[in-house]
């Protein structure tokens, strides 16, 4: 039962800090103020209504009394005292007691004044309407042969505090839930600051401008996330120069090896040779590659469209389809997007003769391009496999035939790097369709 309880109420409880603290802090406030206005109305105001009523009451029934006496002088004697000194009206008419009744349902006034006009004078007795005049009461009671017909201000019967008590009442609770809501938004902001920059650094950003702020603790965590954002974009840099270095010093040798052997009088040993000179260019190429991964590139906006586009231009190959459902522009690094997607277009027209893209948007917020081939596509037990780096399916297929390895790696940084997702699964092509999801 508590665990359904508490499955209930995480349901219903906002998920922000910021809203949950005004909760903490706003929902004692509103319960001591419930607790109180109950008590005072309870304790204080219904039983002094009640006190004012019954006393009121005794006074009608006084001067009912004397009316039944029939004692003239009593009766102006008594007239004028009251309406001197109690502001009454007394009139005594002869009409009949109204039928329409006017009393309220949810008023504590009209029912603490039915209440003891019942008791005292029995049912069809009396009559009474507050809402016939803005600050008068109006009560009749039988009395021989006549009603009496009594005018009293409403002051009599209730309490004129009550909405003062109502205002004071509300208005502090208002001014404190304001103020906790400017301190708590004050302490709050850099919890979401830091929040952002975490998200930010973890699609690839580059953090430059970051200042803690808040309290000592909030401050604390901003200090070890701005150093260790730090040390991970200096080893990132480090690890992209050192295989930049080391493919770029490659290059001399293999270039001179190139020279050589078209110097060589064996051209089967030449040719062999150069085929080998060529794979090791190409696995340099995809070490290169995979540095500039990891390469500053400023995140800015960017159409899909068109840089699919712009990749279909530079292909130049019929049997490259592209087919855009939707224009979707986000936030992200146009070279590196332009590289990912690049990457598998060319592994699926060079493992296929076509290659068919589809972009399109989904309910949740995000872009969908699938890209579709008619190739010979990886058995489903590799699929994770495939995007780990240096792994080779070489009897199925690679990114590149002589690659490394290190093609669709480079293409899962990219994407994770953007808060994306990529899934591997069979195409509608029969070959592979590599289902890529980036939010905007």
């Amino acid at each position: 039962m508590f665990f359904g309880l508490n499955k209930f109420f995480k349901k219903i409880l906002p998920k922000g800090l910021f809203y949950r603290s005004l909760i903490i802090v706003a929902a004692p406030i509103l319960l001591l103020q419930v607790i109180v206005t109950v008590v005072f109305f309870d304790s204080i105001w219904i039983k002094a209504n009640k006190g004012m009523t019954r006393s009121l009451v005794g006074e009608i029934k006084t001067l009912s009394d004397v009316y039944d006496n029939d004692n003239i002088n009593q009766i102006n004697y008594f007239t004028e005292v009251y309406k001197k000194n109690f502001d009454f009206v007394i009139n005594l008419i002869e009409e009949d007691l109204p039928k329409e009744n006017f009393e309220r349902k949810f008023s504590p006034m009209d029912r603490s004044l039915r209440r003891e006009l019942k008791s005292t004078f029995g049912n069809d007795n009396y009559w009474f309407s507050t809402v016939n005049y803005l600050d008068v009461v109006e009560v009749r009671i039988r009395t021989n042969d006549n009603n009496l017909q009594f005018f009293f201000p409403k002051e009599r019967i209730a309490t004129s505090s009550v909405r003062l008590f109502v205002l004071w009442i509300t208005l502090p609770s208002l001014i404190l839930i304001f103020i906790a809501i400017l301190f708590l938004k004050n302490q709050t902001r850099p919890i979401t600051n830091l929040a952002k920059a975490a998200q930010r650094f973890g699609k690839g950003d580059y953090i430059n401008e970051f200042r803690p702020s808040g309290a000592r603790e909030i401050r604390n965590a901003a200090y070890e996330f701005d150093r260790m954002a730090k040390r991970i974009n200096r080893h990132l840099n480090q690890r992209s120069e050192m295989l930049s270095g080391i493919s770029h010093d490659l290059r001399t040798p293999l270039t001179r090896l190139k020279l050589q052997l078209e110097l060589l009088k064996d051209k089967e040993t030449s040719t062999k040779m150069s085929k080998d000179i060529n794979e090791m260019e190409n696995m340099l190429n995809d070490y290169l590659q995979f540095a500039k991964t990891q390469v500053k590139e400023t995140t800015e906006s960017v159409n899909l469209s068109k840089i699919l586009s712009s990749i279909k231009e530079k292909i130049k190959n019929k049997n490259f389809e592209l087919l855009i459902e939707n224009e979707i522009t986000l936030n992200g690094r146009k070279n590196a997007l332009e590289r990912c997607f690049s990457n598998i277009i060319h592994n699926g027209l060079t493992y296929g003769n076509k290659v068919q893209v589809t972009v399109q948007k989904s309910s949740n917020r995000a872009a969908i391009i699938k890209i579709d081939d008619n190739g010979p596509g990886i058995p489903q037990e590799h699929y994770r496999n495939v995007f780990k780096p240096f792994f080779r399916l070489d009897r199925s297929r690679s990114l590149n035939k002589s690659g490394v390895g290190l093609g669709l790696a480079i293409v899962e940084d990219i994407v994770h790097s953007h808060g994306g997702n990529i899934q591997l699964s069979k195409s509608i092509l029969n070959g592979l369709q590599v289902k890529i999801s980036l939010p905007f």
